[in-house]
C-alpha cells in the first residue's frame, strides 16, 4: 500500500474531495492541510490529496464525474 498524490486544492475543496472519496469507500487523506494557516498563504499552497495507488484510476474517475456533473 502506497500512498499518491490524487491532486492539489484549496483547503475546502481537498476536504470535500476527501470526505465524497471515503463516502464511496475509497479512503483519503488530505496531505499538508496544516499549511493554510500560515500567514498569507491560504491560497498559495496546495493541500494534496492522498490515495492508495490501488484506488487512484477510481479515484480520478470519481472526480472527472463529479466535474461533469457540476457542469
Amino acid at each position: 500500500m502506497s500512498l499518491v498524490e490524487l491532486g492539489g486544492y484549496s483547503y475546502p475543496e481537498a476536504h470535500i474531495i476527501v470526505g465524497r472519496l471515503e463516502s464511496e469507500g475509497i479512503p483519503a487523506i488530505a496531505f499538508d492541510a496544516g499549511t493554510h494557516m500560515a500567514e498569507g498563504s491560504f491560497r498559495l499552497i496546495p493541500v494534496r490529496v492522498m490515495v492508495d495507488e490501488d484506488d487512484l484510476a477510481l479515484a480520478q474517475r470519481l472526480l472527472k464525474e463529479w466535474a461533469d456533473d457540476s457542469a
